[in-house]
């Protein structure tokens, strides 16, 4: 091929791709050229990747890697048993908090979520009161949270306010000595509640330790730690509000199988098919027994000079009581003498194990 025919070979290539790149009339012109992939991201981009970037507006959002670490989602594994006991504390609760006010009330379960023990005390609604328990059968604590709205419903209710008419709340005052009386008593009640709920699963007194409104003095557990938060919503009629319980998984690690378990059967329930199986393995199980004649001590270096021929002196006399052993436990005491040409032991005791081991 000549120089000239691979020049107008050129051309009309060229030619080709300007039409097929070509707009029609009335459409915008060429997109812009694809940025060039070695570029490189300047400051401004990389703050705002990492979630560093403050703005005029103050909007406080987090973004980029800075969300992604200070996540507060924690998934841990469901406890069936746990919401088996909540379920049980709002039935009692049902019936409690009637007699305790005097009115018609209704208790309900918002949800029962995990989070860490920081995220919750940033995101209680204050005013607040926190009052703080411990189970000493855990040797740990636990948080009861009671917001104000029912905080002033209680108030109102235990001090004879009339129904119809909403609890008055002046806000930007601290709790006085009767407020946080009354919210004490709520408290003993709830944690009374929850002790006789928590009473088929495993015993455990819940006991009232302390009564808190600031967050920081209400500290249990460390900021990152694991916990389970159940909301309660309390309705009196017109007047109502949410109670708060958070425990720990710490607080929960002694009775952590126990909550596992799928029903409460699991843990009273008897399977008598395996026990006869078990009881008839056991039966048919061939065990060796040692007679065992005499017991001496020796030093180490008299037992490393033994010699096929030299004799051991056994300290008994012939006739005395042997003992048959299975493995280390001493079971029983016969006489050791002869049936058909051969060494035979009967039994004329059994020993107390008991005994022999306290020995």
């Amino acid at each position: 091929m000549s120089t000239q025919e691979e020049d107008d070979l050129a051309a009309a290539w060229g030619a080709a791709l300007d039409e097929e790149g070509a707009q029609p009339d009335g459409e915008a012109e060429a997109a812009a050229p694809a940025p060039d992939a070695t570029r490189v991201l300047n400051q401004a981009e990389i703050d705002s990747l990492l979630g560093f970037e403050t703005g005029p507006s103050g909007s406080g959002e987090e973004s980029g890697i800075q969300k992604i670490i200070s996540s507060g989602l924690v998934s841990y594994e469901r406890l069936p048993m746990l919401e088996i006991v909540f379920d049980r504390l709002v039935r009692l609760m049902s019936t409690t908090l009637r007699n305790f006010t005097s009115d018609n009330v209704e208790v309900s379960i918002d949800g029962i979520v995990s989070l860490r023990f920081a995220d919750y005390l940033n995101s209680i609604p204050l005013p607040a009161m926190l009052g703080v328990t411990r189970a000493d059968e855990w040797d740990n604590y636990g948080l009861v949270v009671v917001d104000s709205a029912l905080i002033y419903s209680v108030v109102d209710v235990l001090l004879g306010g009339r129904r119809g008419t909403a609890a008055m709340r002046i806000e930007g005052r601290p709790y006085t000595t009767i407020e946080r009386t009354l919210v004490e008593r709520l408290i003993g009640v709830f944690l009374d509640d929850l002790t006789a709920a928590f009473e088929p699963l495993c015993p455990v007194q819940f006991k009232f330790d302390r009564l808190e409104v600031n967050p920081r003095f209400a500290a249990i557990s460390r900021p990152s730690n694991a916990c389970v938060l159940v909301r309660l919503r309390i309705d009196m009629e017109d007047r109502g509000g949410k109670l708060e319980l958070l425990l720990p998984y710490a607080t929960l690690e002694p009775v952590r199988e126990l909550l596992l378990q799928q029903f409460m059967g699991e843990k009273f329930g008897r399977d008598s098919i395996w026990e006869t199986h078990l009881a008839e393995e056991l039966r048919s199980t061939e065990v060796a027994l040692d007679v065992v004649l005499d017991e001496q001590v020796m030093p180490l270096a008299q037992i490393v000079e033994l010699r096929i021929g030299d004799r051991i002196t056994l300290g008994v006399a012939p006739g005395a009581p042997v003992r048959l052993r299975c493995g280390e436990v001493s079971l029983f005491e016969g006489e050791l003498g002869r049936r058909d040409q051969r060494l035979a032991v009967r039994i004329s005791r059994e020993l107390e194990r008991r005994k022999e081991v306290g020995a």
